[in-house]
């Protein structure tokens, strides 16, 4: 059996179906109603290489608050699904990615706890019709429902697009080397021999 998981989550707010598999080949089917958050979670699911197959309508109309928090929450359920009792992971991953004149910084841990540690100032307040605010808001959601240690900080960077896109893609960088299996690891890699 592989490591893939279906979630669905319905609220008042919103309707998301996500299916992931945290051994494909970085294959996106994404539709959120939020065009530039649907190009950053293509990024995020190429540069990781977990195949991401995420449908979301949400109440965009209020605006994409709903939308992007959500999608986090319900991508955070399905990454700890699809982990399992996260036997064989090497649990730690990192990656610095630059993007132009941005540079972001990404450390993952599955730790079985779940908390985001953010320190990517963005100067200007849309990318396009996007608030930028809420890339804390997706990540915060990811980190807590997925029960990973997330650590994303920004180096250096102007461009908000730029900013965004490097904290994704080095998060899925991160989130890569850390979901992938060990083959020297037997049972779960931590002392107490439970990540949770």
């Amino acid at each position: 059996m592989g490591r893939t998981a279906t979630v669905t989550r319905t609220t008042g707010e919103t309707d998301i179906s996500i299916t992931i598999d945290l051994d494909g080949t970085g294959r996106a089917d994404v539709s959120t109603g939020v065009g530039f958050f649907d190009h950053m979670l293509c990024a995020l699911s190429r540069h990781s290489l977990i195949d991401m197959t995420i449908h979301v309508e949400g109440d965009t109309w209020v605006d994409d608050h709903h939308t992007v928090e959500d999608t986090g929450i319900a991508l955070g359920q399905a990454l700890r699904q699809a982990l399992g009792d996260k036997s064989g992971i090497r649990r730690f991953g990192d990656a610095c990615v630059p993007l132009d004149e941005a540079l972001v910084q990404a450390a993952v841990d599955i730790s079985g706890r779940g908390e985001l540690f953010w320190d990517v100032p963005i100067g200007p307040a849309k990318v396009g019709t996007f608030d930028t605010e809420l890339g804390h808001e997706f990540f915060a959601g990811l980190a807590r429902d997925a029960g990973m240690t997330l650590h994303l900080r920004e180096l250096c960077g102007e461009n908000a697009h730029h900013i965004l896109e490097a904290t994704f893609k080095a998060c899925a960088r991160a989130l890569r080397a850390a979901v992938e299996p060990d083959p020297r690891v037997t049972g779960v890699p931590s002392t107490k021999g439970v990540l949770a």
